[in-house]
């Protein structure tokens, strides 16, 4: 049977907290365990500070650089007019270009810092481990002040409902099964109850090991006598 999958840890750290435990259901998002993560929160209050001081000098170069280009406008009218020399006006030409310069760099700080500020938020969400979809919690590995590495398996997590179930078939089969198909599912019990099912997805290639191609079929609704994990009977069709 198919839909279950460990939880591993995205990124070092300590154990805080752990909100969920072995036979708890939860809800795709739901709150499983959380990493000690106040260096985070203490590095993004930087980076949003250094954000917001950026914000304040793009915002000081680009009315600087309003009045500079007004001090251009009036001073090429002047120089026009013969009142100033052209060095003059040339001076203030410079100054309203090396702003504009400076804004533009101040503007690249900006952008720079937010991705800073966005990384930062994204190492956060990794302090918060999730359930990955609507489920029960088959197991759990970890314990409060365990110390995890990224990749450490955290929670086991499986599905009861839709059940999958994957299985093989000889080569043969390629041009006689198709997604939409009926097949029949139920457990290693002689006496085992069986239950409809339909193949959704049949695959494109052949195993060149076992010269077999893989078969996964939907279980609708969440038959008491199959669990994730079990092995079942499959049975198709009569085909030729």
């Amino acid at each position: 049977m198919e839909n279950q999958v460990d939880v591993t840890a995205q990124r070092d750290g300590v154990v805080v907290d752990i909100a969920a435990d072995t036979g708890q259901a939860v809800q795709k998002g739901d709150l499983l365990a959380k990493l000690d993560d106040r260096e985070l929160l203490s590095d993004r209050e930087v980076a949003e500070q250094k954000l917001d001081s950026i914000d304040a000098d793009v915002k000081n170069w680009e009315a600087e650089l309003k009045v500079l280009q007004s001090d251009l406008e009036r001073a090429q009218k002047m120089w026009e007019a013969h009142i100033i020399s052209k060095e003059v006006y040339e001076h203030t030409q410079y100054n309203a270009l090396a702003d504009q310069y400076e804004l533009l760099r101040e503007r690249k700080n900006y952008l720079s810092q937010q991705a800073a500020v966005h990384s930062l938020d994204l190492e956060l969400q990794k302090t918060q481990i999730v359930a990955p979809f609507d489920g029960v919690i088959a197991r759990r590995y970890l314990r409060v002040g365990q110390r995890v590495e990224a990749g450490t398996r955290l929670f086991w997590v499986t599905a009861v409902s839709p059940l999958r179930v994957r299985f093989t078939l000889p080569e043969r089969f390629v041009q006689k099964v198709h997604p939409g198909d009926s097949v029949t599912v139920s457990s290693l019990d002689p006496q085992a109850s069986i239950h409809s099912a339909r193949i959704i997805q049949v695959s494109p290639v052949v195993d060149p090991a076992s010269d077999t191609i893989e078969i996964l079929a939907e279980i609708p609704g969440a038959p008491n006598d199959l669990r994730p994990g079990m092995k079942t009977n499959v049975r198709i069709r009569d085909v030729r």
